[in-house]
């Protein structure tokens, strides 16, 4: 009986401590230096390098794509989560922003003319 009570006591404090706070998105595994293929045009001009990389820098409840290459940064981003994935809030075909631990791919357009693409790893 003392043994049920102890293992009774140890899964209530298992669930206390395992709470849906403990997601993904609120975590900072997404947060970091992403490399591969960036993009940007903004009608006028073309940026385009294989090379490139995104920094995501999370800030509050928002995040911060800052780009090489002198590329605009996207900021402000809000997301949800998805299991291991964030997607951003209201992503429609042209404001598509997914991030993983391990991938961060971004299609975005903003204003008629601002394109920023990204299809990067880490």
């Amino acid at each position: 009986m003392l043994g049920l009570l102890f293992a009774m006591l140890f899964a209530s404090s298992w669930m206390i401590s395992c709470s849906d706070d403990d997601s993904p998105a609120d975590s900072d595994v997404f947060v970091g230096r992403y490399e591969g293929f960036v993009s940007y045009s903004n009608g006028e001009s073309n940026t385009t390098d294989e090379n490139g990389y995104v920094q995501v820098v999370k800030v509050g409840e928002h995040y911060n794509f800052l780009f090489s290459n002198g590329i605009p940064d996207l900021t402000g981003v809000q997301f949800e989560s998805d299991g291991e994935v964030l997607i951003n809030i209201g992503a429609t075909e042209t404001q598509l922003i997914r991030v993983t631990a391990n991938s961060l791919q971004i299609a975005y357009a903003e204003n008629g003319n601002d394109v920023w693409t990204a299809n990067c790893t880490r």
